[in-house]
């Protein structure tokens, strides 16, 4: 349950399969993001490939000396790209791999467009998404749905995305679905559609307790994405952005030409691999030993005195190298958090949004979003996040303000496309559409639970909040998820009489997120992984949201 080792060991057969030789990777805009996801450029350069190019490359030169590996998704514009290549080749040899499923129809025009015999294989690898880490995935599309009605195109894109992982992890699961959302049952009978229809390809060992999929749906958790958060990761995301891996940092004041653009890959950086969940506090501490840890190797390479010191400088000198731009990243990127967080006013932001998502004080939250929304150290943005997170919290309190705030708003100068953005949120998760009981109004033990992490209390004000995916996740584990919130579709293959009782407690259990998942929802998995030995969770969405992100969710799913 591993999906970027998945996408690893696809990238890594066909490089192997297509024999030895110089290779050039054939790839399209989707798959180029899939492997650089895993492989670093420099790792497949010591696989003999030592050329990248996207198929929609036109321009490319001849080179009849390279083996071509070309890896793209079976869509009708790769198909007839492919065919124009295949009638005029570049390369010698061409071993094609899809990342997903390929009609009998497309292989046959692929196979007459071969009139020199140039291709020696076509596979299917079904590496057809964006490994996020071992246990989160993505596909990068915001803006899934309008209201209850998938896009256009969209439900065929992410059903394939989602099977190809069940095949990249080699699991023929059961299939449940959040009974108050039509988008996730749409998903969830066509997922079923699909293992159907190609059985064989799921025909897979069978455990003692079947695998499970979770489809879920973002109107039920519409506060998560709101929240500011303090681990290392998704604060990048929120104030930096992460995208495939890269953040810009062309805009920091006084930033260096080689620093604009940066590379952020726990499977590649050791430092931020230990220290994407630890929170802001302790990144501070950890950059000044890995500073401190820098000077003590730095002054050493200064003691030069023989031939054998050379020789060992020099072996040496690579992971010096790799160190040095490893520890000007990271203080580059930590400096311009804390410059950020400063400049926002984010401390006392984050501590009313999580009293608004976890307290109940009407009054004094009232109170102290007034005074935040009107003030000039905070963005229009988190001003708009946090009338938005009040009118979800108090949105049937009989004192509600909410209008007022929207006045506030007005007179703050925020236009009227994110006023009424604000109010869209409210719509997209308030009460009528969530379908959940997200604040615990209707089960006071629940919300004590959820939100206090019991008797201890919580570690400080800024991480309050848990995510209303970790108590679905607790309930689903321990066999209490309700069937009537969460329905089975049925099994998904004709399946060998098993105990009827391992169905409610799954083990391997991957979950679907329409409209987004949030790094902190990711947090939140990695720890019921490493709480619950035998228990497997992966974690995937339609995207990664920051805040702003997912009002561009919201904005296109409310129609604005």
């Amino acid at each position: 349950m591993n999906v970027i080792l998945a996408v690893k060991q696809y990238v890594a057969k066909m490089i192997e399969d297509s024999g030895p030789g110089m290779k050039v990777l054939l790839m399209d805009k989707d798959t180029i993001s899939y492997v650089s996801m895993v492989y670093a450029q420099s790792e497949i350069l010591q696989k003999e490939v030592y050329l990248f190019e996207l198929l929609s490359n036109g321009s490319r030169e001849l080179m009849k000396h390279l083996r071509c590996i070309c890896f793209i998704r079976p869509t009708k514009e790769n198909i007839e790209l492919l065919c124009n290549e295949l009638k005029n080749p570049k390369y010698g040899i061409y071993c094609i791999y899809f990342s997903n499923v390929v009609s009998k129809s497309d292989v046959k025009r692929l196979a007459e467009a071969d009139e020199q015999e140039v291709v020696r294989e076509v596979q299917e690898f079904y590496g057809d998404y964006i490994a996020v880490s071992p246990h989160v995935f993505s596909f990068n599309i915001v803006g899934c749905s309008r209201g209850n009605i998938w896009n256009s195109g969209v439900l065929n894109r992410i059903c394939a995305g989602v099977t190809a992982v069940l095949l990249s992890l080699k699991k023929c699961p059961m299939i449940r679905f959040q009974n108050s959302s039509e988008l996730s049952k749409r998903l969830a009978e066509n997922v079923k559609q699909v293992i159907s229809k190609d059985a064989g390809l799921f025909d897979f060992r069978r455990t003692d307790v079947p695998p499970l999929l979770l489809i879920l749906d973002r109107h039920s958790d519409a506060v998560t994405p709101l929240l500011h958060q303090w681990t290392y990761q998704a604060m990048v995301h929120e104030l930096l952005g992460i995208r495939n891996n890269r953040i810009d940092l062309s805009k920091v004041p006084g930033i260096s030409k080689d620093l604009q653009e940066v590379v952020l890959s726990a499977e590649q950086d050791e430092f931020y691999a230990a220290n994407l969940y630890n929170n802001f506090g302790e990144i501070g501490a950890r950059i000044k030993e890995l500073m401190e840890e820098f000077q003590k190797k730095s002054q050493s390479t200064k003691k030069i005195e023989s031939i054998a010191d050379m020789k060992a400088f020099v072996e040496n000198y690579p992971q010096f190298k790799k160190m040095s731009g490893t520890v000007a990243k990271h203080v580059t990127v930590v400096g311009e958090l804390s410059r950020l967080v400063g400049l926002y006013n984010l401390l006392e932001v984050s501590e009313v949004q999580q009293e608004l998502a976890c307290q109940s004080d009407h009054n004094e939250a009232l109170k102290k979003v007034r005074g935040l929304i009107t003030s000039d150290r905070v963005r229009e943005l988190d001003a708009c996040c946090l009338v938005a997170l009040y009118g979800l919290r108090y949105e049937r309190h009989s004192n509600n303000d909410f209008m007022t705030l929207l006045g506030a708003l007005t007179r703050r100068g925020v236009s009227e496309r994110n006023k009424r953005l604000v109010r869209a949120v409210v719509e997209y998760g308030g009460e009528r559409a969530r379908g959940t009981d997200l604040f615990g109004q209707n089960n006071p033990i629940s919300r004590t639970r959820r939100f206090f992490k019991g008797l201890k209390g919580v570690e400080n004000i800024y991480t309050q909040h848990t995510p209303l995916l970790q108590e679905t996740l607790d309930q689903l584990i321990k066999g209490k998820l309700k069937e009537g919130s969460y329905p089975y579709l049925g099994p998904t293959t004709i399946m060998f009489c098993i105990d009827p009782f391992s169905f409610t407690r799954p083990q391997d259990i991957v979950v679907f997120m329409i409209g987004g998942v949030t790094y902190e929802e990711a947090l939140a998995v990695r720890n019921i992984n490493q709480a619950n030995p035998g228990v497997r969770v992966v974690l995937g969405g339609t995207t990664v949201h920051n805040s702003q992100t997912y009002l561009e969710e919201v904005a296109l799913a409310q129609h604005l």
